[in-house]
């Protein structure tokens, strides 16, 4: 690697996820492509990349081979950009003359316009502006003029050098073809390829990855991005090894005296615990009492609900004497809600650690794993954004819970993805019938961390007194399989009988 070029002046691009994956930049002087199909993001970050500098106070100049001034004016207005100042626009009339309805000609007509005059009107545009900044877009009007692919290059290396001799860095932006010859790439200093991937269902997703940045070291891998008012926003890949920190191990509790029996005291700090069961059985309500019990020792939490709606489980969790709203508007904790369709899993997971960097949070809460694989369909591995995310979650010494939903309410449950490998604590919820009524149970599975209770404990949910972990379930087998088989001779050792007025709470 040349250490000169590594050392070398860098060129923010005004993208923070895309600076942290370029090491802080693009290096000074140099020609960069940035490639993609229609629509996914393109003169969008050239632009951003202009405004940067004429922000530090560099001259700036946009080249437009296929959009007109009105129409470059139209995207920056639609990102409260202002144009006016130090980042100038040059828009090439490439039909030879001024384009009129009595005209035959269309407003791209390679037959009717010589390159060499082209070229030298930009160079005469880029002498007399100064510009330190310059971006090209597209060269794929250049490309059809050149129409020989040696002459192509040749003005391309020509043009490469022009700029470097001026201390102007440079992008070109380019259309991605299939098969095509990609000496434009081999030119450059460095290439950013961006895509666009429609899903059957929501929102496309786009996507970056840094191909090539000569001398430098960069973050391989795609990168989720989006496009909103203000612009590009990249998400940089969570990669957790780089994200380590000390922190004071212990245990915490959920403030539900039984629960923390079963746990031999509580969970420990910078653990992941996945709450598996049927829907309905009390997973969340048990996650809000870990939450509930954060703000009431000064700490924060996040929830995250990818299947519930906030308004559903705020009413829900008063039901149970959690009344979340005052904590919510105190911002002791936070409830977010995350539609999986329009959520791209890096948008997802810089949430999650902006949520525990910026703001403090020591518990986080993903209601569901169900709702999160769904905002990842096309993915091939996505155990490994779950895991990535963990492991983060566990190096700041965050409490973790993972809510799964199983299919089934009795008998064989099944998950949509076996995630139990991943956490360092598994909750397992369950339905029993006795006397004639539907009960709950609560186990703990594992706990990697501690021992743990092997007994199986009832779980009631009540209006007056909240949730109840009663003494372990001694008299029947088979709760967790469903097989339930009945050994003693009374219902007095489950649980004491509630009255109608604290029956369980739906």
């Amino acid at each position: 690697m040349n250490d000169a070029v590594t050392k070398s002046p860098r060129a923010a691009t005004g993208i923070a996820g895309l600076d942290e994956l370029l090491g802080g930049g693009l290096p000074e002087r140099c020609l960069y492509v940035v490639e993609g199909s229609a629509g996914c993001g393109k003169t969008t970050l050239a632009f951003q990349f202009l405004l940067e500098g004429a922000r530090i106070g560099e001259q700036t100049l946009f080249v437009s081979f296929s959009e007109s001034e009105d129409e470059l004016r139209m995207v920056a207005d639609s990102h409260g950009w202002k144009l006016d100042g130090r980042l100038h626009l040059y828009v090439p009339n490439l039909a030879g003359e001024t384009v009129t309805a009595d005209t035959d000609y269309t407003i791209f007509e390679p037959a009717d316009v010589e390159l060499n005059d082209l070229m030298h009107g930009l160079r005469d545009t880029i002498e007399r502006l100064h510009p330190r900044r310059a971006v090209i877009d597209s060269v794929s009007e250049m490309r059809m003029l050149a129409r020989d692919p040696l002459r192509y290059r040749r003005h391309i290396i020509s043009l490469k050098d022009f700029f470097s001799q001026r201390n102007c860095t440079v992008i070109f932006t380019d259309e991605a073809v299939p098969d095509r010859d990609s000496q434009l790439q081999s030119i450059a200093h460095g290439v950013i390829v961006l895509e666009q991937i429609p899903r059957d269902y929501g929102a496309s997703r786009r996507r970056m990855r840094v191909l090539k940045l000569r001398g430098s070291a960069i973050r391989e891998g795609f990168h989720d991005l989006v496009i909103r008012r203000g612009g590009l926003q990249v998400f940089p890949a969570l990669i957790a090894a780089t994200h380590q920190k000390d922190f004071k191990a212990g245990l915490y509790k959920s403030g539900i005296e039984g629960l923390d029996s079963l746990l031999e005291g509580g969970l420990r700090r910078g653990s992941s615990t996945l709450i598996a069961g049927p829907s309905g059985v009390g997973k969340s309500s048990i996650a809000c009492a870990y939450a509930m019990n954060a703000a009431r020792n000064n700490e924060r939490a996040a929830l995250f609900l990818f299947d519930e709606s906030k308004s559903t489980l705020m009413a829900r969790s008063a039901g149970l004497g959690m009344k979340l709203d005052d904590l919510v508007e105190a911002g002791t904790i936070s409830v977010t809600q995350i539609d999986p369709a329009q959520l791209s899993p890096g948008e997802f997971a810089h949430l999650v650690q902006k949520t525990v960097d910026k703001d403090g949070a020591t518990v986080v809460v993903l209601d569901t794993l169900n709702g999160y694989l769904l905002s990842m369909p096309d993915e091939h591995f996505p155990l490994l954004h779950i895991h990535e995310l963990v492991t983060y979650l566990n190096q700041q010494g965050v409490v973790t819970l993972i809510i799964s939903a199983q299919n089934g309410v009795v008998g064989s449950l099944e998950s949509p993805i076996d995630a139990s490998y991943l956490a360092d604590t598994m909750l397992a919820l369950r339905y029993f019938e006795s006397t004639g009524r539907v009960r709950q149970a609560i186990s703990v599975i594992k706990n990697r961390h501690g021992e743990h209770e092997r007994t199986i404990r009832e779980l009631i949910l009540t209006r007056q007194a909240g949730i109840l972990v009663g003494k372990p379930i001694i008299e029947f087998d088979g709760i967790i399989s469903g097989q339930l088989l009945y050994r003693g001779t009374s219902d007095s050792q489950v649980m004491p009988r509630i009255n109608p007025d604290e029956a369980p709470s739906k």
